[in-house]
């Protein structure tokens, strides 16, 4: 097939530190140019892919003149012979190409514009536009406007390392944005509670709600039991969360889909979350994690990890959220629409 994907036009693909959505459009990209098809990506100039790169010529999204220069990028689709669009960016980037038979994807990793969604429905040609979702919570949102699917995110699942075995002390890990919402002094709470080690790590975003979290909630914590690393990259991701008893995902928010709990399953480690927005399509309840609505739950799920065998987190990982299923699920959809068209 000819398929073309569309990123937005801030971050590079893939991303040179963090992008979530950018890496799953580059896992995307590698595993279809894999299966033999041919592809092309709209995106950030600086993107680096083995694909056809069309470079946007706007990179502010807030600027309308550099959107309506990405959408007559995009609309350029319309001369050439492709089977499907799929869109990771912004919907209005479609725009143009609503009114014909083409088939299109748009995949929604936050939550969805039900506004623009009926919308495009509207623009559209009947039974052309289609929808994914990063997780049943977010599709499930979508489809009493619009057809729409569950597609998880995933892992390359060969860059993680499986531990089976971790030491009688390792420590509990958070590894995130620190903000209110992620639950970042929650996890300490946890920590504190249940007696055990804790790493953070992850971004503080430059913004002053964010410094004044970390001010105040989590900079008085830190000492010896308790430790801020800052964020990691990818080796040090992958050593922090497979050297963890348990990886923390203390939301106070419906996160739609959070790639960090694919990297740690992938790991061999267990999650303990609050059991809201994606958790519990992830977390399967005393399998490889725990599922919990409030601290004193967390606390008691540190206490039963124990009995938990790291193996079932891993093959969860392989079996529902690796870069193979990922891919053949996207390809699935694809191959159906096209056929729907015909």
């Amino acid at each position: 097939m000819k398929i073309a994907i569309t990123a937005d036009p801030v971050i590079p693909v893939p991303p040179k530190l963090y992008g979530g959505i950018e890496r799953i459009i580059d896992m995307l990209i590698r595993g279809l140019l894999d299966k033999g098809h041919e592809v092309t990506l709209f995106a950030h100039p600086e993107s680096s892919v083995s694909c056809n790169l069309i470079k946007y010529k706007g990179e502010n999204p807030s600027k309308i003149s550099d959107t309506l220069n990405n959408m007559k990028q995009v609309a350029s689709l319309k001369r050439l012979n492709y089977d499907i669009i799929h869109s990771f960016g912004r919907l209005a980037y479609l725009t143009m190409l609503m009114p014909t038979s083409l088939p299109k994807v748009m995949s929604y990793q936050r939550e969805p514009s039900i506004k623009m969604i009926r919308r495009a429905m509207r623009l559209s040609k009947k039974g052309s536009m289609h929808f994914t979702g990063c997780s049943g919570y977010i599709a499930d949102q979508i489809k009493p406007y619009a057809p729409a699917y569950a597609i998880p995110n995933g892992v390359p699942i060969k860059q993680y390392t499986f531990q089976e075995s971790i030491t009688e002390d390792a420590p509990l890990v958070f590894l995130g944005r620190i903000e209110h919402i992620k639950g970042t002094h929650l996890a300490i709470e946890v920590a504190q509670k249940s007696g055990r080690k804790l790493i953070i790590a992850g971004n503080i975003p430059d913004d002053k709600k964010s410094k004044q979290y970390f001010d105040h909630q989590i900079k008085p914590h830190l000492n010896e039991n308790i430790e801020y690393v800052g964020p990691v990259n990818d080796e040090q991701k992958n050593n922090l969360l497979g050297g963890a008893y348990a990886f923390l995902m203390p939301i106070l928010w419906n996160e739609p889909f959070g790639i960090v709990m694919a990297e740690a399953l992938a790991c061999g480690t267990p999650i303990i979350g609050m059991d809201r927005g994606s958790v519990p399509e992830v977390v399967r309840q005393g399998i490889n994690g725990f599922r919990c609505n409030t601290v004193e739950e967390m606390v008691n799920a540190v206490l039963q990890i124990q009995g938990l065998k790291r193996k079932e987190a891993r093959l969860i990982a392989e079996n529902k959220f690796s870069d193979k299923c990922i891919v053949d699920a996207y390809e699935s959809l694809y191959f159906h629409l096209k056929n729907l068209k015909h």
